[in-house]
């Protein structure tokens, strides 16, 4: 394949390091072949440099017969081997859509999107916060097929780490907060949902396309209640005076009874805090003030 080799960015070679270790490390050693290997079978041409996050590597292609599509290699875990499950069950309603898929390596080819204008171009955070409840209203319209990460398995994980978290946690404002978020999901935990969610839909997974105005790419999916959808539209962009303002109009989009959306978005909240104690590090401060404003909200 002369002219179809890539190379690998160092920073993803460095967030693959971080995350993973050995199998990142693997993961990047691997990916010049793998590329190689799907070019040539699904006949791509390289199209353009590479774009990559912390965790994939998507390369602009174009396919035999001229049509523009990006080839996304990433290493396959929990959260994304789902993906391509969601993005047939969509079908490109508010989503990229898939192309084709390797199921052993977790390969996907998508459709070509504008990777140079996402939501976090948008100046105006109040249009981009609307455009996400529009989006996430469309892709929770749906339910969850089967096979997909259970929210109601997550929630009953988070609250069983919860009292080795709290011990883990010096200020007594945070251990109240995180033991106050562990109220709200135990509330309401016996009524998961089942719906198709994102789980990660923040601006910069939202791209520009020609056949809509916005998309979504990279879900992470899980089938659940979609108040669980809203933490990361509060987070990205963050503006204090603005927290309670994103709920209710995420909540209004998405037709949400906004108790029952608080309870679960201040799940995610303690989804982030048991990660953090877990590993030994401060809890996020910008997640707590979210917390605060939402229990008092």
């Amino acid at each position: 394949m002369v002219g179809q080799m890539i190379e690998v960015p160092g920073e993803l070679a460095a967030s693959q390091e971080k995350f993973n270790g050995a199998a990142g490390r693997a993961f990047v050693a691997g990916l010049p072949r793998r590329a190689a290997e799907f070019l040539a079978r699904w006949q791509l041409r390289l199209d353009g440099p590479a774009m990559y996050g912390v965790c994939a590597l998507v390369l602009p292609v174009v396919r035999a017969d001229g049509t523009p599509a990006a080839l996304k290699l990433q290493l396959l875990d929990e959260e994304n081997a789902g993906e391509p499950l969601a993005l047939r069950t969509w079908d490109g309603d508010g989503a990229v859509r898939l192309l084709a898929h390797d199921e052993p390596t977790g390969t996907l080819l998508l459709e070509r999107l504008d990777g140079r204008r996402t939501l976090a171009t948008v100046p105006d955070a109040r249009r981009a916060v609307a455009v996400i409840g529009a989006l996430l209203a469309r892709l929770t319209s749906v339910p969850a097929p089967p096979g997909l990460r259970r929210l109601g398995d997550t929630a009953r994980t988070m609250l069983e780490q919860v009292p080795s978290a709290l011990g883990r946690i010096a200020d007594p404002a945070d251990r109240r907060l995180v033991a106050d978020c562990a109220a709200a999901v135990r509330e309401v935990a016996g009524e998961p949902g089942d719906r198709l969610l994102h789980w990660d839909l923040h601006y910069e997974n939202v791209l520009a396309a020609e056949r809509a105005a916005w998309l979504a790419i990279d879900p992470k999916p899980l089938a659940g209640d979609p108040g669980f959808e809203l933490l990361p539209a509060l987070f990205n962009r963050y503006d204090p005076a603005e927290t309670v303002w994103r709920f209710d109009a995420l909540t209004d989009a998405l037709g949400l009874d906004r108790e029952r959306a608080r309870a679960w978005t201040l799940g995610r909240v303690l989804q982030t805090c048991l990660w953090e104690a877990g590993d030994g590090r401060p809890l996020t401060a910008v997640q707590l003030e979210i917390g605060r404003a939402l229990r008092a909200a």
